[in-house]
């Protein structure tokens, strides 16, 4: 993932060479959710000051559970085969924009710190944000590792707001579906931090089309996180646990035998080849709102939502068979 030390010792074609290095990597890695996920998660071991790396690849675990429910043995009683594969596509969009857009700003910060100099302004190069650009000069300058990790959350939700959020395709053939309306019920938008003594901790949002209301849950995620209470042990989950996309890579930790009841997501979906095919700044265009900035978090609900979530997969099943007979009688 990172270049040799000796690439870095010669300041000629220097910065050509770690951008050309970081634009493999970002392909190299950007191929599918799980290379995303753990992409993430290895440069978090490489850099914990950068919080918001792992809070990404917990996030990109999740968008992969996401991804196999829809295969899995509910779903394909509730949710007919055209709609399925475009929700699919909506979260396989979503993920990959976000790396595509993160991962290099976290390579060149690597980079920045083997030369110990910051070379933020190759930002424009890669199209992130002039927002970002500033926030990585301001990191370097004062290392306030909350504001960092609450400036990618910041960003990477605009990011996806116009080109998926507000697209017209998923507008119409996704969000504004009767079936959208019930993401609570089906889990759309909530995230779960899972750990190996079976519990499970996590936050969900209404409104998940709003992107102050994603901000708002990217930070509530955050805090529970990074939580001492609850950090070792997701950590200790995501360092020991691979991620297959199946949700099975939690519930096998419950008490009693679990079945696994959704797919791995390489044996399910093929390679998607995405495009960026208008780039605008978000941040050229936009205010950014105090409310998104601030570092000041309430967390409303519990965080501990083990029970909350076996209470759903049973409604899920009961749906999914309710749906099934409902078939068979028509």
């Amino acid at each position: 993932m990172f270049l040799p030390g000796k690439f870095l010792n010669s300041h000629e074609k220097k910065e050509q060479a770690i951008m050309n290095h970081i634009m493999k990597m970002t392909a190299k890695y950007n191929l599918d959710n799980i290379s995303r996920t753990e992409a993430y998660f290895r440069f978090y071991k490489k850099h914990p000051e950068i919080r918001w790396a792992f809070l990404a690849s917990m996030v990109s675990r999740n968008a992969g559970w996401n991804m196999c429910d829809l295969e899995g043995s509910c779903f394909p009683k509730l949710i007919g085969k055209k709609l399925r594969d475009m929700l699919y596509i909506t979260y396989e969009r979503a993920n990959w924009l976000i790396f595509q857009d993160a991962f290099p700003q976290l390579l060149l910060y690597h980079y920045s710190t083997k030369i110990n100099r910051p070379m933020f302004h190759l930002l424009k190069i890669f199209r992130v944000s002039a927002f970002m650009e500033q926030e990585w000069y301001s990191f370097w300058k004062n290392r306030n590792e909350k504001r960092l990790m609450i400036s990618l959350i910041i960003n990477e939700q605009n990011v996806i707001q116009e080109p998926v959020m507000e697209h017209e395709i998923y507008k119409n053939k996704v969000f504004q579906t009767l079936l959208f309306s019930f993401q609570d019920y089906l889990h759309f938008s909530s995230v779960i931090f899972p750990t190996c003594k079976g519990e499970l901790y996590g936050a969900s949002v209404n409104g998940f089309r709003s992107v102050s209301k994603r901000i708002d849950l990217g930070k509530r995620l955050a805090e529970i996180l990074f939580d001492t209470s609850y950090y070792g042990d997701v950590y200790e989950f995501a360092s020991g646990t691979i991620h297959t996309g199946s949700r099975h890579d939690y519930e096998k930790y419950f008490k009693g035998r679990q079945r696994r009841t959704t797919p791995f997501l390489r044996c399910t979906y093929p390679i998607i080849t995405h495009h960026i095919h208008h780039f605008n700044d978000w941040s050229s265009k936009k205010r950014i709102k105090s409310k998104w900035a601030s570092e000041s978090i309430v967390l409303k609900h519990p965080v501990h939502i083990t029970t909350w979530y076996l209470h759903k997969q049973k409604q899920l099943n009961t749906a999914a068979k309710l749906g099934k007979l409902i078939r068979l009688l028509c």
